[in-house]
């Protein structure tokens, strides 16, 4: 397999595009001007802070990804999105509350330039939010035109060169794969008839790929999980990645579950609950928008336990996941968790898990490292679903043939042989035999 011809360097400045600019979104962009001034440390970023091993042990080469690929520079990211509440970015993340107020200080005079453009919000779709600042159109296709006109607009006045869109919004209600999604002329029709199956979020998906945007979907949502967005990314030459930002508890799950599979432990159960006060928490009040993060959720174990392959460890593992709105809570969202293992001769044993963590302080390296990886993609002809970045998801996305790889390890490892690939350095297979024969 041979790596990617050439790999454009990244030049100009880079457009950050959000639809959803509310806990998330405001503190990945405190974030960067904090880092930007000196004022803070990009900790849990692999792209800032992340090495990767290249050639044997022995070689000592172990440079930072940012020196080893060719990523933008932060000072070079420029922001900007969709609400549909008309705050501007500081209005927005005082209102969050994750970031300290000298913190907040320091980037006023910058997050307070930074104004959403009208949504495309549809309550329908997120019962429990009642946003104002949203955009008129006759039509869902209306509306994605509007998107389209706003990223065109964007990208001329802020002087970018190029740009990527991640979703930041909230979880949307459960939707399955529909007919309408089947092809781009049948989802364009769809989107001309208001059809119920295409949501929101699709719409920015479909504005942003067919004007050449890679598409990170940061939520449980359908959006770019269907064939229609994934044709469109083909023809048009996008990259695209999803889906679910993997922040608290599924990052626990699939930091653990590996190493209960590792050494052979069986597991009769694992009961999970949350407890969280800010948007995200309002949002999955609802029923229907609970079920499409509950399936996000719920796919974790199974994928990375293989109980098909290991019936007597894994064949019946009673597996549930609680949410719950608790306002008090805000952004500091608190998981527990409750494990049943059993080891040899089938003895019982039982971990707990309490995990007080903050949910956007979480994200926002995420979102960080996927707008920086998808223009590097972008960049070297990688068009498509990026598999390599499963790393930073819930739920990742792959082709219909495959299984989605959940284990972080292997996706880490997935994630730099496949940097090595694009820069021509040997894959590390961790075999090391070399070095005995």
């Amino acid at each position: 397999m041979e790596k990617p011809a050439k790999i454009a360097p990244p030049k100009g400045r880079l457009g950050v595009l959000m639809p959803g600019m509310g806990a998330v979104s405001t503190t990945f962009m405190a974030g960067v001007e904090l880092v930007r001034r000196g004022k803070a440390k990009p900790i849990g970023s692999l792209t800032q802070l992340g090495t990767i091993r290249l050639g044997k042990r022995t070689d000592g080469r172990s440079p930072l990804i940012k020196e080893f690929v060719a990523l933008e520079r932060l000072s070079n990211l420029v922001f900007g999105g969709w609400d549909a509440f008309p705050d501007n970015s500081y209005e927005a993340a005082t209102k969050a509350g994750v970031l300290d107020a000298h913190h907040l200080a320091l980037v006023k005079p910058f997050l307070s330039k930074i104004r959403p453009m009208r949504a495309a919000f549809d309550r329908e779709y997120v019962k429990n939010l009642n946003g104002k600042h949203i955009k008129k159109g006759k039509t869902k296709y209306d509306l994605a035109l509007q998107i389209k006109e706003d990223i065109a607009e964007f990208k001329k006045k802020s002087r970018c060169s190029r740009l990527v869109t991640a979703w930041c919004g909230s979880t949307e209600i459960y939707l399955t794969v529909d007919e309408v999604h089947s092809t781009p002329e049948k989802f364009v029709e769809a989107m001309k008839a208001n059809h119920p199956a295409i949501a929101p979020s699709m719409l920015y998906a479909w504005a942003s790929v067919t004007s050449g945007v890679p598409f990170a979907n940061g939520a449980p949502n359908l959006t770019v999980d269907i064939p229609a967005i994934q044709q469109l990314a083909l023809e048009h030459n996008v990259a695209i990645a999803g889906k679910d930002f993997k922040t608290g508890q599924t990052l626990m799950k699939t930091i653990l579950a590996p190493g209960f599979k590792a050494r052979m432990l069986g597991m009769d159960g694992w009961f999970s609950t949350n407890i969280l006060g800010n948007r995200d928490g309002e949002v999955l009040d609802d029923p229907s928008s609970f079920k499409t993060k509950e399936e996000s959720k719920l796919g974790v174990l199974e994928y990375i336990l293989q109980p098909h392959l290991y019936p007597m460890l894994y064949g019946k593992i009673h597996h549930k996941v609680r949410i719950n709105y608790y306002p008090p809570r805000g952004d500091n969202k608190e998981g527990w968790d409750n494990i049943d293992i059993f080891g040899w001769l089938g003895y019982p044993m039982q971990i707990k898990v309490d995990f007080l963590c903050r949910d956007s302080i979480l994200a926002a390296p995420i979102v960080l490292d996927l707008v920086l990886l998808l223009d590097l993609a972008q960049r070297a002809g990688m068009r498509g679903i990026q598999e390599w970045l499963s790393f930073y998801f819930k739920s990742p996305m792959c082709a219909p043939q495959l299984y989605p790889e959940h284990d972080l390890f292997i996706q880490l490892m997935k994630l730099k042989n496949t940097l090595r690939w694009m820069m021509g350095e040997d894959l590390i297979t961790h075999l090391g035999q070399e070095y005995y024969d």
